[in-house]
């Protein structure tokens, strides 16, 4: 059985769009940039879902982060590739999706060597559905409460994706 290629949207430093590329091939240690986006997800009792990267995972294997990432396909509305990811990667889906964050942009190196460079779009929604997630994608999960989860990466950064130490003090300063 053949994989399909998956494709991500290549960027310009100016946030247009120049081109795209194998998804493989993007991610190494002379990243391009590219469209990305994150998403917070809470529930019914107002707790959000933190995932734990599953360990094959070629960037950040193992550590915690937020509800989940993705990339959108060329052509596709980020709101719609979010959707479709929580679908897949955690067999929800969201209700009152929000973009939180629409400027968020970041650039981390992983203990491998491995560069994010993405204009990412962080996303809030909620589900009421019970969590089924993807084994290649996420090794665990868990409902936390928002104040514990920051004081959390606030003791311990290093067991928590750079990119959810950046988002969580943002998102903060976006709702005060």
């Amino acid at each position: 059985m053949s994989q399909t290629r998956e494709l991500v949207v290549l960027l310009a430093d100016d946030g247009s769009v120049i081109g795209d590329a194998d998804k493989a091939t993007v991610h190494g240690p002379d990243t391009p940039l590219h469209l990305a986006f994150s998403c917070h997800v809470s529930n019914g009792d107002g707790e959000l879902l933190v995932t734990r990267r599953a360990l094959g995972k070629r960037t950040w294997p193992g550590v915690w982060t937020n509800s989940f990432c993705g990339h959108p396909a060329p052509g596709e509305v980020l709101e719609e590739a979010v959707a479709r990811r929580a679908l897949e990667e955690l067999g929800v889906t969201l209700l009152d999706l929000v973009p939180a964050l629409p400027d968020f942009r970041y650039l981390a190196t992983d203990a491998a060597g491995v560069v994010e460079n993405e204009i990412c779009p962080v996303f809030t929604a909620r589900t009421l559905d019970p969590v089924l997630p993807d084994p290649d994608e996420v090794a665990e999960f868990r409902w936390v409460d928002p104040i514990r989860l920051t004081a959390a990466v606030d003791a311990v950064p290093w067991a928590f994706s750079p990119w959810l130490t950046l988002q969580l003090p943002a998102l903060a300063a976006a709702r005060a």
